[in-house]
C-alpha cells in the first residue's frame, strides 16, 4: 500500500521531509518498511498551503525516485503545512488524475488502505454524491471517491464526524450489495488551517501511523511509517483514532463509523 507524509508548523523546505531523512518518503517509494510491499511506484504527489487559501498541487505518474523535478520543487519550496503521497496502486489505472493528494477548494486529501469490494459499490457510491462532488470526480480510485463522500457528509463544519458518516456509509452499501464489508482507512486531511488524519479497519489491522515532533520543535508531521530513527520519538498511532492537530495542540480522539445520512434516509 502507499506512502504517505504530513507537516504543520513553522514553514520548512519540502525536501525536509520528503527528500533529506535518511528514510524519506522518496527512499519509501522503494523502499519501505511497514508496507506489504517496498515498492511504490505508481506516481506521487504534494499538496502545500501558501498565501492564498486553496494548496497549491504538483502530481505525476513517475515514481518519486526517479522524477527529478520533485527534488528541485524540494529544495525551493517552502511551506508550514503540506501533504505529500506516494502511491502503490490497490485500483485505478496509473495516471495522474489517480494520484493523490486529491483537492476541493481549501480542503487536500490522501490515504493509504482500501475500499473491498469497490467495484460493486463504487455506483451506489457515486450515486449518492450531489451533481457538484460528482462533477469534481477526475480520477476512478476508490480514495477519491471516499474524499467526495467526506465532502458530501458535512467535512467543512464537523471533520470528525464526516469522515465517520463517510464511513458508516461505505460499510452500508457493502451490506446492501451482500458483501462483507471491508475498509482499510489510514489517511490525511486539511482546510489549510488544522491537519486531520485516521487511522481504522474493519478487521482492525490498520495500515500504521506514527507522529513525531520536528527538529528543533518548528513543527509536528504525522507520517506512514517513520522517515528516520535518530534523535526523534516516533508515537504510533493507536487503531481506531482520530488525530487533530494544530498549530498549538495535537489531539487523539476515539474513533468508529456512524450512520450517515444516506443510511438514514433509506
Amino acid at each position: 500500500m502507499c506512502r504517505w507524509a504530513a507537516y504543520l508548523g513553522d514553514a520548512i523546505f519540502l525536501e525536509d521531509v520528503i527528500a533529506a531523512p535518511s528514510h524519506s518518503l522518496i527512499v519509501q517509494s522503494s523502499q519501505a518498511r511497514e508496507a506489504k510491499s517496498p515498492t511504490n511506484a505508481d506516481g506521487f504527489g504534494v499538496a502545500w498551503y501558501g498565501d492564498r487559501p486553496e494548496p497549491g498541487l504538483y502530481r505525476d505518474v513517475l515514481p518519486a525516485w526517479s522524477d527529478t523535478n520533485l527534488r528541485s520543487l524540494g529544495r525551493q519550496v517552502k511551506s508550514g503545512l503540506f501533504l505529500a503521497h506516494v502511491r502503490a496502486s490497490t485500483g485505478g489505472l496509473t495516471s495522474r488524475a489517480n494520484c493523490h493528494p486529491f483537492v476541493s477548494g481549501r480542503w487536500s486529501f490522501m490515504h493509504n488502505g482500501q475500499i473491498g469490494g469497490f467495484e460493486k459499490i463504487r455506483r451506489a457510491l457515486e450515486n449518492s454524491l450531489s451533481d457538484t462532488l460528482f462533477e469534481q470526480l477526475e480520477g476512478t480510485t476508490d480514495s477519491e471517491l471516499f474524499f467526495r463522500v467526506m465532502l458530501g457528509e458535512g467535512l467543512a463544519q464537523d471533520p470528525q464526524g464526516a469522515v465517520s458518516r463517510a464511513t458508516g456509509r461505505v460499510l452500508e452499501a457493502a451490506r446492501r450489495a451482500g458483501i462483507e464489508p471491508f475498509l482499510k482507512l489510514t489517511a490525511a486531511f486539511s482546510d489549510g488551517r488544522a491537519l486531520h488524519a485516521v487511522r481504522y479497519a474493519t478487521d482492525d489491522q490498520a495500515p500504521t501511523l506514527y507522529t513525531a515532533a520536528f527538529a528543533r520543535g518548528v513543527g509536528r508531521c504525522i507520517v506512514s511509517e517513520p522517515f528516520d530513527r535518530d534523535g526523534r520519538t516516533w508515537h504510533e498511532i493507536p487503531q481506531s483514532s482520530f488525530v487533530t492537530m494544530t498549530r498549538d495542540t495535537t489531539s487523539i480522539r476515539p474513533f468508529a463509523p456512524a450512520t450517515s445520512r444516506w443510511a438514514l434516509a433509506s
